[in-house]
């Protein structure tokens, strides 16, 4: 979604820092991959410092943020990649799928290019427990509508392992789940704009002043706060590894 992200993504650098252990599991389902192509790309975030990684965003405010020195960049979308059967040694695309305008043509097309594997981080739209949707239960339609099932990966890759990624409390990656433990962040403006969920639902700070007030009253610690003993949590996020 170009336009949306022309929008959405213009503090999107500096919120949205890859997380090493999230990063490490990438790697690791890269393999031996000398060539890379990032679909998705954005700012560049979790793409190796090893390989040889070209990189494919659509939107322009998103590539105006790549830092120097970052991977090439071609402008374009996943469901019509400009290159040829395989071109790459593996394709990686992290935290993009929701956003494409036809996801099985997508898929479809990571395929296509890849020699070796398509690694994709994504969410199970089937997943349940997030606490924050006790609040937003717009959350839950949200992802139902633009997540891709997990089934559905093997239909367009074939056969798929797939593997949660659990959260650190601390995770430095700004997406939906990353301040589990940190409940107050999603009070700030500014974090909430570079999650692209609450661009999609309407009066979304009137709606979390509850969450204020429980959290100043302490009820949100007397429901939730046990997580606050946990070093990371399973909620949801998913790496998907096509073999071909």
């Amino acid at each position: 979604m170009p336009a949306a992200y022309d929008t959405i993504g213009i503090n999107y650098a500096n919120l949205r820092q890859p997380d090493t252990r999230i990063e490490a599991a990438i790697g690791a389902a890269l393999g031996d991959a000398a060539t890379v192509l990032n679909v998705g790309a954005g700012a560049g975030s979790y793409e190796p410092t090893d390989r040889a990684v070209t990189a494919l965003e659509p939107s322009i405010a998103m590539i105006r943020q790549r830092p120097a020195g970052a991977a090439p960049v071609v402008r374009g979308v996943a469901e019509d990649l400009p290159f040829a059967n395989n071109s790459f040694d593996a394709v990686m695309a992290v935290l993009t799928v929701h956003h494409w305008s036809d996801q099985p043509k997508g898929l479809a097309e990571l395929r296509r290019v890849a020699r070796g594997p398509v690694v994709i981080l994504t969410f199970d739209p089937d997943h349940r427990g997030f606490w924050l949707t006790d609040y937003l239960p717009e959350l839950i339609t949200i992802d139902a509508a633009q997540m891709p099932t997990m089934d559905s990966y093997a239909t367009a890759l074939g056969p798929v392992q797939i593997t949660p990624v659990p959260i650190p409390h601390d995770c430095a990656d700004g997406f939906l789940a990353a301040y589990w433990r940190r409940p107050s962040a999603y009070l700030d403006p500014r974090i909430r704009a570079a999650i692209s969920c609450f661009w999609a639902i309407e009066d979304v700070r009137v709606k979390l002043e509850r969450l204020a007030r429980d959290l100043e009253t302490g009820a949100w610690a007397e429901k939730y706060g046990d997580l606050l003993r946990r070093e990371s949590c399973d909620l949801g996020y998913r790496l998907v590894v096509g073999r071909g």
